[in-house]
């Protein structure tokens, strides 16, 4: 506490009107301190607001983000499923297709070795025919 010096009507007007325009000019700077620190805090308080509605939108997107990735993984898996599928099915065709042809292709083998010895079978009859035709003309030479 500051102590003043006495004068004649009392302490000192000279040292009591330093005190006060002392008081006065530190109370007006803490006033502005306090107003700058207000404004700052207003500032910085508007500043939180727009940050935490930057965080509340990125949330959203990461979420949207995600939902949107779950779903095109679920529908690759499904493509890849058809794909898979429809792979099979013209496996099973091509192989099935495969065997009918195997099946003919020797059912045909089978007919021309039947034909062949059905063909040997006349032509040696012919064959023999004809030895017999010739036999019989030196027979009757």
């Amino acid at each position: 506490m500051k102590k003043f010096s006495k004068s004649f009507n009392g302490y000192s007007k000279s040292e009591v009107n330093e005190f006060v325009a002392r008081v006065t000019k530190e109370y007006e700077n803490m006033l502005d301190s306090l107003k700058e620190r207000d404004r700052e805090n207003k500032t910085l308080k508007e500043k939180l607001l727009q940050y935490q509605n930057m965080e509340n939108t990125l949330n959203r997107a990461l979420l949207v983000a995600e939902d949107a990735s779950n779903q095109i993984k679920r529908m690759a898996r499904d493509e890849s499923k058809s794909i898979v599928e429809d792979a099979k099915r013209n496996a099973s065709r091509i192989v099935n297709d495969a065997l009918i042809k195997a099946q003919k292709l020797e059912s045909d083998a089978e007919e021309l070795r039947r034909k062949i010895i059905v063909f040997k079978k006349r032509f040696r009859a012919a064959v023999e025919t004809e030895l017999e035709a010739i036999e019989q003309i030196n027979d009757e030479l």
